[in-house]
């Protein structure tokens, strides 16, 4: 069974610094894709629009946030990526302290 989940972050609101924040996502590293394929993310892709980031990641039964957020803190690599990141990003006004991207609610489905 897969499961799909939208998350959501902002960028730093700086012509700039997105595009450079686009450019590292036209070349993201091997270990990061490896990390994120093996948590059990089978699809993501990420949109814009202005300064705010739309993910939409789509899973298998093997994913969960907690267990990704664990191997996450177990991995130079993506501290490192995440690290770097934090340059371009910024929090929702709404989002919790040190929290990033913010998982949203569906509030609609056309099946």
């Amino acid at each position: 069974m897969h499961k799909r989940y939208a998350l959501a972050v902002d960028l730093i609101n700086d012509p700039e610094l997105i595009r450079v924040y686009e450019e590292w996502h036209r070349n993201v590293w091997p270990e990061i894709l490896d990390s994120i394929r093996s948590a059990g993310i089978e699809q993501m892709e990420i949109y814009r629009l202005h300064n705010r980031l739309f993910m939409i990641m789509e899973v298998n039964e093997q994913f969960s946030f907690e267990a990704k957020a664990k191997a996450d803190a177990e991995n130079e690599k993506v501290q490192e990526w995440e690290s770097l990141m934090w340059n371009f990003q910024q929090a929702l006004p709404f989002a919790k302290p040190g929290e990033k991207w913010v998982l949203m609610e569906q509030i609609f489905s056309l099946k």
